[in-house]
């Protein structure tokens, strides 16, 4: 019988709990004060600090599930594996165990918990480069756990070596992108082989076939690049660990295809009753595959209260929503009534997980409008496109302002119709005429992550610890209906969204920015707490609702003591010991953003 993702994640998270593991709770799609990213691009995303030094509330052994999304991929998307939303299985050591440890367990997991064969396995080590010594230590624990399963480990046949451009990971890039007190380390990636079943041919771990599935990745964090360009050993080595649920629950079920696996076949299935369309015959999979992926990413949006727009996380997912209805079209799926079908698989398969159906019907109109909205404007730019013989930038501009037609929809419709284009010479042609295009469509996603704020300079810091002082001043001039929606922390300014039932009046905004001057003129401290989490909800502390929290967590409090303090609120900071250094803060913008959603701007 098949393994089920909900088996999956169990026997994951109850696996790593029996090696003393804590479970952590994923944070939301959208993160919380990260300017650096629009999405949650990976599991470790949320714990940035602690990899860095800071000690976890939780301790130093964690686990979790995280929801991701990565817009770099949507191109991708149409093979039997990529996707843009994924959900990435992580466990990480902050100083405890290392390779000798990890690499073992992973296996033991795969093999004793999942039940791949060990025979379908290959891995790949980092070999070295100037300064840095090939990565011996992960080769001898490689040979020894696959000969405890009667496997015969050579270099170069199961254990492959590969550069930094592989197996070598740091925020900054290659070892020599790396500036000076940067940590880094090698890799090791593990592959699951199909072997030559489905056509595919004799070829090696990174070849593009898909007959080699990546399921897993360890990185080892070990060095710090020193100002002479050397690198030295960090006293405190962490493990981060990543692997994609889907793409294991694949290999479990040794079938290359992710999409036939139960977290994406009922859409497939509702799909094709809509339709004569059917995911056997393969020139439909790659549409089908767009479809069933885009339109989960979006409901994913839609839970988090995103809604189709120009902008940031709302253009990224207009995208999603209009490249799946070209595709719907070009099947004859019948786009009023598959649409909100389709919403309804994809809640039905996370039910109890992330979604319920308490979700269904707002999240349906969300999708549903934009998509119908779409329907007799894409008709009309194809039909203009498809009758053209001179494509030109201006025309592709022409298409994005009267009819909402993508570029990037465009250039691939022209591609799939084969018509003579230069994309680059076209590109640049659209950006001409459109110089806005770039804000809009942005890169959702940088891969890696480079850490919580912006960046933890005094200004990004004095702008933290601002929001915390702006989000008590909401609650006392419009009063306890307000809840934080979001925050965008950087070194020019701080933004902040929320939910409030009526939009601030003039005076009342007047009134929250006196408000929060008169108390950093009374240079009040800042100090945290680490507590149970019931307990300082006790406290009365605020914190994101979007966000779910581990049982310690840590309380940043503005006042002498955390009783009688003036703000507190969970948070993993930092912020200024004295709210005397934030200095004056001008709120500068209020804007509508949403039904009921409000954001300010200041600085």
């Amino acid at each position: 019988m098949p393994l089920t993702h909900h088996r999956l994640r169990q026997k994951f998270i109850r696996f790593w709990k029996q090696k003393d593991h804590k479970e952590i709770p994923p944070i939301p799609l959208v993160p919380k004060d990260d300017p650096t990213t629009l999405f949650t691009g990976s599991g470790m995303q949320q714990l940035v600090p602690y990899l860095l030094g800071e000690p976890h509330p939780l301790g130093e052994k964690l686990v979790n599930i995280q929801p991701c999304f990565r817009a770099q991929d949507i191109e991708e998307v149409g093979d039997n594996r990529h996707t843009t939303f994924f959900e990435m299985m992580g466990n990480w050591s902050l100083g405890t165990y290392f390779k000798k440890e990890q690499l073992p367990w992973f296996m033991e997991f795969l093999v004793e918990e999942v039940g791949l064969p060990p025979e379908k396995l290959y891995v790949t080590v980092f070999k070295g480069d100037v300064g840095l010594a090939p990565d011996e230590e992960s080769i001898a624990v490689w040979q020894a756990t696959f000969k405890k399963y009667g496997i015969s480990a050579k270099l170069g046949k199961r254990i492959i070596q590969y550069g930094n451009d592989k197996n070598w990971w740091s925020r900054a890039g290659s070892p020599k992108q790396m500036p000076a007190g940067e940590p880094g380390g090698p890799d090791s990636e593990v592959f699951y082989d199909f072997g030559e079943k489905g056509n595919f041919h004799a070829c090696h771990v990174n070849c593009s076939c898909g007959r080699y599935l990546e399921i897993g990745n360890s990185v080892f964090m070990q060095y710090r690049k020193q100002p002479d360009g050397s690198f030295a050993q960090l006293p405190k080595k962490n493990v981060d660990f990543g692997g994609g649920l889907e793409r294991i629950l694949a290999a479990a079920n040794d079938n290359p295809d992710i999409f036939i696996t139960d977290l994406y076949f009922p859409i497939i299935q509702t799909i094709e009753k809509l339709t004569k369309t059917s995911y056997a015959e393969k020139t439909n999979q790659p549409q089908i595959r767009i479809i069933a992926d885009h339109l989960k990413a979006a409901v994913f949006m839609a839970k988090e209260n995103i809604e189709p727009s120009n902008k940031e996380q709302g253009y990224v997912m207009r995208r999603l929503i209009r490249r799946a209805v070209v595709k719907m079209l070009t099947l004859a799926v019948p786009v009023p009534t598959a649409v909100p079908a389709v919403c309804n698989a994809v809640i039905n398969i996370y039910n109890n997980v992330y979604l319920d159906s308490s979700d269904l019907v707002r999240i349906q109109i969300t999708i549903t409008k934009e998509a119908n909205s779409f329907i007799t404007t894409v008709n009309k730019g194809i039909k203009l496109l498809q009758n053209q013989t001179d494509i030109n930038g201006k025309l592709l501009f022409d298409l994005k302002q009267s009819y909402g037609f993508p570029l990037e929809i465009a250039l691939e419709m022209l591609q799939e119709w084969e018509k003579p284009i230069d994309v680059s010479k076209l590109k640049q042609e659209f950006d001409q005429e459109y110089k806005k295009h770039q804000q809009s469509s942005r890169q959702a996603s940088a891969g890696k992550f480079k850490g919580g704020l912006a960046d933890h300079s005094d200004q990004v810091v004095k702008y933290h610890t601002a929001t915390h002082l702006l989000h008590q001043a909401l609650h006392e001039v419009l009063g306890g209906g307000v809840r934080q929606e979001g925050s965008n922390i950087t070194a020019e300014r701080l933004r902040f969204d929320f939910y409030s039932p009526q939009k601030p009046t003039d005076q009342q905004k007047q009134a929250i920015e006196e408000l929060i001057n008169q108390k950093i003129a009374e240079s009040l401290p800042v100090f945290y707490q680490i507590m149970p989490k019931k307990e300082a909800e006790k406290s009365e502390a605020k914190f994101f609702f979007k966000e779910r929290y581990p049982e310690m967590v840590k309380v940043y409090y503005i006042g002498r003591d955390l009783k009688t303090a003036y703000s507190k609120e969970f948070c993993g900071g930092p912020h200024v010991t004295n709210i005397k250094k934030i200095g004056k803060i001008a709120i500068y913008k209020l804007e509508k953003i949403g039904s009921n959603l409000y954001r300010i701007y200041a600085k």
